[in-house]
């Protein structure tokens, strides 16, 4: 099936004028919050649209939510957050560095890269500061405790910021981007500018996984609940990785869903079924269920309108959109 033919559900859409390149976005219960490339955050409740201005004269590059707040990572180098109230501040500033790599975690600890330097603050404002070996390019909190995984040149590093031991290094030759833990975090698996993933089953043995055949690179990374599942871009369709057994997906081939002659530039799995939302560089939006392949069709391709930013809320009721040209929207899933 294509989206030409898929059962749509272009009506269950809300449209929304974000006004700029929406560069991540997030929900803030039932706030979507998108950030935008001109360094406006616009909340959007209820049909209702407020702008915020977080990042005064200068661009976002990276957000990231716990549920409550809006984290933004700007060209300005500073750390920005933006509560569901329209309250906005600074948590944290470095001069001369560009903050495009940043996370958060629940207990409400967050961390951020600035070059080579990895800077942790604590749910009690107390701050570790890590220097690994080249420019950090993603930084991801471990799904339980507080632990760091961080993505660079040649490898990754693993890192417990409050306690007095010496990080961990998982070597692998090659320039990795971002970076991602598994929900059990029995793996660790990055991007590479290789135009392929490289993974570490940290239990038992450390052993590598390899992850290759992409055409581009991949950018967009998100599992499903369970963790069985792991959902990629960077290919005319979404590449989707099984990682049921103890040895990942190693002599397993991966699924691929929604195949177009467009490349998937954005995946996002349902926090509670196998359904996988999937958009694409030429603006369609699809969702996939993954136990029959159905398609529904959310969004047409738009000329231009590529697709940024991709999260459902936190029951899975919603989906929130963001495009290149500053197109937005929600799809409100029918009872």
């Amino acid at each position: 099936m294509t989206a030409g033919t898929a059962p749509s559900l272009t009506e269950n859409v809300t449209i929304i004028n974000a006004g700029a390149h929406v560069t991540g976005l997030g929900w803030l219960k039932g706030t979507a919050a998108f950030a935008l490339a001109d360094g406006g955050v616009l909340l959007a409740k209820d049909g209702e649209t407020h702008r915020i201005e977080a990042h005064h004269d200068s661009g976002i590059l990276v957000a990231v939510t716990d549920g409550e707040r809006l984290l933004t990572g700007g060209d300005d180098g500073r750390v920005a957050v933006t509560g569901p109230d329209g309250s906005s501040k600074t948590l944290a500033e470095t001069k001369g560095a560009w903050i495009d790599s940043l996370c958060v975690h629940p207990g409400g600890a967050f961390a951020y890269a600035a070059g080579k330097r990895v800077i942790a603050r604590d749910d009690k404002g107390k701050e570790k500061l890590l220097e690994v070996p080249s420019t950090a390019r993603g930084i991801a909190f471990a799904p339980k405790g507080y632990r760091l995984a961080i993505s660079h040149y040649n490898g990754a590093t693993l890192w417990f910021p409050n306690i007095e031991a010496k990080p961990e290094s998982l070597e692998w030759k090659g320039s990795h981007l971002d970076i991602t833990w598994s929900p059990d975090a029995r793996f660790i698996v990055t991007s590479m500018q290789e135009n392929a993933l490289h993974g570490w089953r940290l239990v038992p043995d450390k052993g590598h996984m390899r992850m290759s055949g992409y055409p581009s690179k991949t950018r967009s990374l998100s599992w499903s609940a369970d963790g069985k599942w792991l959902a990629t871009s960077g290919a005319e369709a979404a590449i989707v990785w099984p990682f049921e057994s103890k040895e990942g997906p190693m002599g397993k081939a991966p699924r691929e869903c929604g195949v177009r002659a467009a490349k998937v530039s954005r995946v996002a799995f349902h926090p509670n079924v196998y359904v996988l939302a999937v958009g694409y560089e030429d603006g369609c939006i699809l969702l996939i269920r993954m136990n029959d392949a159905s398609e529904l069709l959310v969004r047409p391709a738009v000329k231009g309108s590529g697709i940024t930013a991709l999260v459902w809320d936190k029951p899975g009721k919603r989906l929130a959109f963001g495009c290149e040209d500053g197109q937005a929207g929600i799809l409100t899933l029918p009872t």
